[in-house]
């Protein structure tokens, strides 16, 4: 992303009222029932007086939860025919809150992939998720928000242990106007929920997670100005509260969490123009500090950080792997081959254990085990990290031709 640099003078921002906020599809809080339970010993009253066939085991000669568990391990893409084999597997398959709601209950804590997708011809946006552990393809409902918005300009933020995904900010793209918008979709429910809005509309922002609370910071404003504000929310009471200043107005290209802190760079063009600018705040002190320039100048890519480790796939050098030392502050190449060919800009990216998941146009997913292979000297004093990486493919469906991805979080469930 080519970096503008504006007045440092903000323009206040246009607030959209209730009568312009419009969200689409239709959307309502409701209290959802809970599920109906599986075990015979939880059965209510409505239950038992339904017909005897309600009362069969779910799978013949298994005791009900043993056939559960069974149950909640099949791909989602073949629920629609599993649930016609009687009226109790309907009931678990036939409602996602209802399968991931006993999956939760159970301790399951498998990786999924959720990808913002849009049309390159409509702009449509849509999540598409991936079953890393099946490599199958399903849907989730359709998130409340405005047509005409920017994709990019959102922030997604994901919370894995909790299975929660947040959605904030955005960008009206017809009125060049930022929101404040927070979306939340629950893995577990299966739905989404409207939360407190942030404190200032942003786009194009930085985002990340420290010690289970959500930091957001720059970004665009009214106009394409760019901001220095940040803020933080509070797990508890599900509010914002403003942090420490930025101490420059800047936009994000991309950011990680490293080494408990928060790392925002604004990226560059290349060749270089100018250096691209990086800040890191400390939540211990509330406080931001310049990048160093050895991690910002090398910072040529999409980031992703494993096993404490900062790694970025660099746009501008064979779609190679990198990794950062921060003793030299320097970067090192990553033995083993470049991205697979397939996978085509624009890039996003996530991790999952010691794997890094690129999704690329068409919503082709590549899948890098990294490896480390122990330490190295160049000068028999000086020891650095090895780390190798190998590559396999995940084929996207025909139907995601058109899809280009614009944000990956893996959640849990």
């Amino acid at each position: 992303m080519r970096r503008v640099r504006v007045s440092s003078h903000l323009s206040p921002v246009h607030k959209l009222g209730d009568s312009q906020m419009k969200l689409t599809p239709k959307f309502r809080l409701a209290v959802t029932p809970s599920p109906l339970p599986f075990f015979p010993a939880l059965a209510t009253s409505k239950v038992s007086e339904e017909p005897a066939a309600e009362s069969l085991p779910l799978i013949p000669g298994l005791p009900d939860d043993v056939a559960l568990n069974c149950l909640l391990r099949l791909p989602v893409a073949s629920h629609v025919s599993c649930r016609l084999v009687c009226r109790r597997w309907h009931r678990l398959l036939a409602n996602k809150e209802c399968f991931f709601s006993q999956r939760k209950a159970l301790g399951f804590s498998d990786p999924w992939l959720f990808t913002l997708a849009f049309h390159r011809c409509t702009g449509k946006i849509q999540w598409q998720v991936l079953d890393l552990t099946h490599l199958s393809w399903h849907t989730i409902p359709a998130m409340p928000c405005r047509d005409r918005v920017c994709p990019r300009g959102f922030g997604c933020i994901a919370i894995p242990p909790d299975g929660t995904l947040l959605v904030c900010g955005g960008l009206v793209s017809d009125m060049d106007c930022p929101l404040h918008l927070v979306l939340k979709y629950e893995i577990h429910r299966n739905r989404w929920t409207v939360m407190s809005r942030m404190l200032t509309a942003r786009s194009f922002f930085a985002g990340g997670v420290i010690d289970g609370r959500v930091y957001v910071a720059g970004g665009y404003s009214t106009d394409q100005f760019e901001l220095d504000s940040a803020e933080a929310l509070d797990p508890v009471n599900g509010n914002w509260c403003p942090i420490a200043r930025m101490g420059m107005n800047m936009a994000s290209y991309d950011s990680a969490v490293f080494d408990g802190r928060l790392h925002v760079i604004e990226g560059c063009v290349w060749p270089f123009v100018s250096f691209p600018r990086g800040q890191v705040y400390d939540p211990k002190i509330n406080n931001w500090e310049t990048m160093p320039p050895g991690m910002r100048e090398g910072w040529t890519g999409s980031s992703v950080v494993i096993s404490g480790h900062l790694f970025v796939i660099c746009e501008l050098e064979r779609m190679r792997l990198k990794v950062y030392d921060p003793e030299s502050d320097s970067w090192d190449t990553v033995d083993g081959a470049s991205m697979p060919e397939r996978i085509h800009k624009p890039l996003s990216v996530t991790s999952i254990g010691s794997k890094i998941v690129v999704v690329g146009r068409e919503l082709h997913v590549a899948i890098g085990q990294v490896d480390d292979e122990g330490f190295y000297s160049t000068d028999g004093r000086t020891k650095k990290h090895k780390f190798a990486v190998r590559w396999r493919e995940v084929d996207a469906l025909l139907e995601f031709s058109y899809l280009t991805p614009s944000s990956a979080q893996v959640l849990y469930a």
